[in-house]
């Protein structure tokens, strides 16, 4: 016995009445962070035994401080994504799953805003 209507089966909305955005929006953070991530470590390596001024001058050269943010933005969305997956999952309790997802959120675009901060105090100096 199906209790959707034909037109609910068609737009593909679920209970939640958001359909498969969340799940599509984790896959292309996911995707995004291939080749940031692929960049990220190949730039990281060349940079070991470098001192601080050679950091934050790589840092602040070209296309670096952009890459570096998208990298960041990515990140933390994608974290904050699976973490809410996961709380909505295991944690049983409404009001701690509230709790949960509203703590998490803050706490993750708190670290994001610093990193991002601390990316642009190093592009554009002290």
């Amino acid at each position: 016995m199906e209790f959707r209507s034909q037109l609910g089966r068609v737009r593909g909305l679920g209970a939640s009445h958001e359909g498969a955005h969340h799940f599509w929006v984790q896959r292309v953070t996911g995707v995004a962070l291939v080749p940031l991530l692929l960049w990220f470590v190949f730039a990281a390596t060349s940079m070991v035994g470098a001192d601080l001024e050679t950091f934050k001058t790589w840092v602040g050269t070209h296309y670096n401080p952009v890459l570096l943010i998208l990298l960041i933005l990515a990140m933390f969305h994608h974290a904050q994504l699976g973490l809410q997956v996961i709380i909505e999952d295991y944690v049983h309790s409404e009001a701690i799953k509230i709790t949960s997802l509203i703590l998490t959120k803050f706490a993750v675009v708190l670290i994001g805003v610093c990193a991002i901060f601390a990316v642009i105090r190093m592009t554009f100096g002290s």
